[in-house]
């Protein structure tokens, strides 16, 4: 079997704090793999050893089945490239940040105008080469940074959280591409993500890591069918229920999680069972909206979280649902602690367990 990456017993210190110990991942040529975990886990640390920025405090990695020192290291670096979760764009055109790696690499006026042409093809923003790249959304300021990125047609890409906080048009597109460069150009991916049902449909393979060690590691569809305590403990952060599911005639599932909630999910399931439901696939409104979604509930404003951007609301049902919404539309909406709400979800956001 082929690895494109390969780290052994790596241990990374900063002062007394162990962000990684002693961990232990095989990447093979590829795949998608994904390194799951929250905040603080030591993903990001990961990913940086992988991409030769960061040096481990103790073990080995491999490239290709050439160990990584630093005879080579300039040479595998060129091999790999790191899309950052905070976007770091230059003040400057499109055009100028996503040249800007060509540029290095020696390529000529007339294949950057073509590479830069085509990756911008790739990740949907054809016609922005003249936009000033600081002017644009977040979205689209990430999907020039993985143009970027992929415009250097690596054999190793490496994604560092690279849907956080974004609206769905923009993960949607983030996500098909990550799947197109994979599929047609047999890029090897790691990617690096508290989103666990994103690594569900996204990837094969997946590793759980907490405090900085790997607590889990196999296909997706073992982790997520039969969750360890580690995966549970993890998940167990927001909009997880356990309930007992009947299977309807329509081919769904109806799932009684109490206080008189019913939540109608596609996977056909019955018996006791466990389910989340995505706060960025809730669609908060105040008054009922009309759409397919199969789960509507009424309920009030209980907690609110201020995340700069972003707002978290906590929403009373009957159950608790941790519901995501722009500081904008918080704004807008005039929400607050009381405020009578409606939350919609589709019946295929509901992940069972």
């Amino acid at each position: 079997m082929a690895y494109m990456v390969e780290i052994k017993d790596i241990t990374r210190r900063y002062g007394n704090i162990n962000a990684l110990d002693k961990i232990n991942l095989s990447i093979m040529k590829g795949e998608i793999f994904t390194i799951i975990g929250p905040n603080g886990s030591g993903k990001t640390t990961a990913l940086r050893i992988m991409a030769g920025i960061d040096r481990p405090t103790s073990g080995e990695v491999y490239f290709d089945g050439v160990k990584v020192d630093e005879g080579n290291m300039s040479k595998i670096r060129t091999k790999s490239t790191m899309v950052f979760q905070k976007t770091a764009l230059f003040n400057t055109t499109v055009y100028k940040n996503i040249a800007y790696g060509l540029k290095l690499r020696g390529f000529s006026k007339k294949e950057i105008e073509e590479k830069v042409k085509d990756g911008l093809k790739i990740v949907s923003l054809e016609d922005y080469e003249n936009r000033w790249a600081k002017k644009l959304s977040g979205g689209e300021q990430q999907r020039v940074s993985l143009a970027r990125a992929l415009v250097l047609n690596t054999e190793l890409l490496l994604l560092d959280e690279p849907t956080a906080n974004l609206d769905p048009m923009n993960v949607s597109i983030i996500e098909e591409t990550i799947s197109w460069v994979n599929r047609e150009r047999k890029t090897t991916v790691v990617m690096a993500t508290h989103n666990m049902f994103q690594a569900e449909n996204l990837t094969n393979r997946a590793a759980l890591l907490l405090e900085g060690k790997i607590r889990e590691i196999g296909t997706t569809q073992e982790i997520f069918k039969d969750p360890s305590e580690y995966f549970i403990s993890f998940a167990r952060t927001e909009n997880v229920f356990s309930g007992i599911s009947k299977i309807l005639k329509e081919g769904t599932s109806v799932i009684n999680v109490g206080d008189g909630v019913l939540i109608e999910a596609v996977p056909k399931k019955s018996g006791k069972i466990r389910l989340f439901v995505r706060s960025e696939d809730i669609v908060l409104s105040r008054n009922p909206i009309i759409s397919s979604a199969r789960n509507t509930f009424n309920g009030r404003i209980v907690g609110i979280s201020d995340l700069k951007s972003l707002v978290k609301l906590k929403v009373n049902v009957g159950k608790e649902f941790v519901v995501q919404v722009t500081k904008r539309s918080f704004t807008e909406m005039q929400l607050n602690v009381g405020t009578e709400v409606y939350i919609t979800f589709k019946a295929s956001s509901v992940h069972v367990i």
